[in-house]
């Protein structure tokens, strides 16, 4: 059933949140990094970014949740979308080829997550009925 399953990650550096979108609705999983969110202030004339390393434990937690997923979307603000899909490539190809696409995306609420995916993927937003969806559909009995 991967085929008709879809999955939208919306991440940035101290969450992530998972929806998995199907034809009988969506449901979702909210991860976080098992450290603490700290904040790095980078002094003058110091050697490295000032950046923090990407939490690898992290996005292999997120692989993880969408591994069953037939086509996948990434979005979020600044990096960790980026990190994610690269994380995916370097260590799970096999989800790797089912990325639809990595875009920017700032602070939605869950419903826009879940309406932006819809759109992406071309499925029926809610409570708009596909035409035909009823015709030819058989019930076992």
């Amino acid at each position: 059933m991967p085929s008709h399953f879809h999955a939208v990650v919306w991440i940035d550096h101290s969450q992530a949140r998972i929806f998995h979108l199907g034809l009988s609705g969506s449901d979702e999983v909210t991860l976080h990094p098992q450290l603490a969110t700290r904040h790095l202030h980078h002094k003058a004339n110091a050697i490295g970014s000032g950046h923090a390393a990407p939490d690898k434990a992290f996005y292999a937690e997120v692989t993880k949740a969408i591994t069953d997923a037939g086509e996948i979307l990434i979005i979020g603000p600044a990096g960790a979308k980026a990190e994610l899909a690269s994380h995916i490539r370097a260590h799970a190809p096999d989800v790797a080829k089912r990325i639809a696409a990595v875009e920017a995306a700032d602070h939605p609420s869950d419903n826009e997550i879940v309406a932006y995916a819809k759109r992406h993927f071309k499925l029926p937003l809610p409570r708009i009925q596909a035409p035909g969806a009823a015709a030819g559909e058989r019930h076992a009995g």
